[in-house]
């Protein structure tokens, strides 16, 4: 057949198959049936991812969280302290420990407190070191002495890197007690006198953070004739409310050194009529040696022994 022959015939055939591709299109390829979409996996809560990684921590024992951070405090010395978990937790969530040591019915109740600001170490170490001298190192005293020891006031603080003065929501602790006309005086100190300093913020009102409302309460409860809370790095030592204060405890003298809005010193010793000794350590990384840490407790003991026998001019 020729090429016009094929020319021909072609014209003739293609009207035809155009056509049939009009009437009987042809099948569209079948489709990829789409993949079946896997299940989302449910969101855990922030709170409740939050709870799972304190869990771990809140089981934590007391010498778990504080040997190796406190300076001078081996395991030997933590453990027998013997400290309890009361039902008080700091901002983020630590237990507040306590330890208790003499009969319950003593005629005299005395409070000692460590570590309101978590960056004075030593503070809460001396706290410890005293703990182990009143339950293993027997005075005899004119009359019985209930000691109730709150070492670690502010375990966030201290806890932290590096560790702070303030809690863990930036107060200090020792600014927030509910002293007369708080709401006026706390924040015009704070403004004026320190420049608005964020070490010495002393809360958004009197008794706002957990670990000062667990004193107050301790205070209310355990109703203490005196107060120690040590402190540290100045290297004196103060005095507020009545009575006749020590003249020196160990290598530290007196020298009071006035008071501020807020503080335990004001609002135990001035308001509420409740001697406070407050021990300024001379370093708030390193204790004292160890032997004049037992000489200071000797000398708070015999002091004691002198409020409690009435003879308050003993250690003059």
């Amino acid at each position: 057949m020729n090429s016009k022959r094929w020319t021909l015939l072609a014209g003739l055939l293609l009207p035809l198959v155009l056509q049939a591709e009009l009437r009987f299109p042809r099948p569209a390829a079948p489709t990829k049936p789409a993949a079946a979409s896997k299940p989302v996996a449910a969101t855990r809560p922030v709170a409740a991812a939050s709870a799972a990684k304190a869990a771990p921590a809140a089981s934590l024992k007391p010498c778990d969280r504080f040997v190796g951070k406190l300076p001078n405090v081996t395991r030997a010395l933590c453990e027998s302290t013997g400290l309890v978990e009361s039902r008080a937790r700091s901002v983020g969530g630590i237990p507040l420990y306590t330890r208790d040591v003499g009969p319950e019915k003593a005629a005299l109740r005395v409070m000692v407190i460590g570590g309101i600001h978590g960056d004075e170490l030593s503070s809460s170490s001396v706290a410890l070191h005293w703990i182990r001298l009143a339950a293993e190192e027997h005075v005899q005293m004119p009359q019985p002495v209930h000691w109730r020891f709150v070492p670690i006031v502010n375990p966030d603080g201290m806890l932290g890197q590096p560790p702070k003065r303030t809690n863990g929501k930036g107060v200090d602790l020792n600014r927030n007690f509910p002293t007369p006309d708080w709401d006026k005086d706390a924040p015009v100190y704070w403004q004026k006198r320190t420049g608005k300093d964020p070490r010495r913020f002393p809360g958004p009102k009197p008794l706002s953070e957990p670990e000062t409302r667990f004193l107050h309460e301790q205070m209310q409860s355990y109703k203490p004739h005196l107060i120690v809370s040590i402190h540290a790095p100045y290297g004196v030592l103060d005095f507020d409310g009545p009575s006749v204060p020590p003249s020196r405890l160990g290598r530290l003298y007196l020298d009071q050194v006035g008071i501020f809005p807020g503080s335990l010193g004001n609002y135990g010793g001035v308001h509420k009529g409740v001697p406070v000794v407050t021990i300024e350590l001379p370093n708030s990384l390193r204790t004292p040696l160890d032997g004049e840490m037992r000489q200071m407790w000797i000398d708070l003991l015999r002091w004691t022994s002198a409020k409690v026998s009435g003879d308050a001019g003993a250690m003059r």
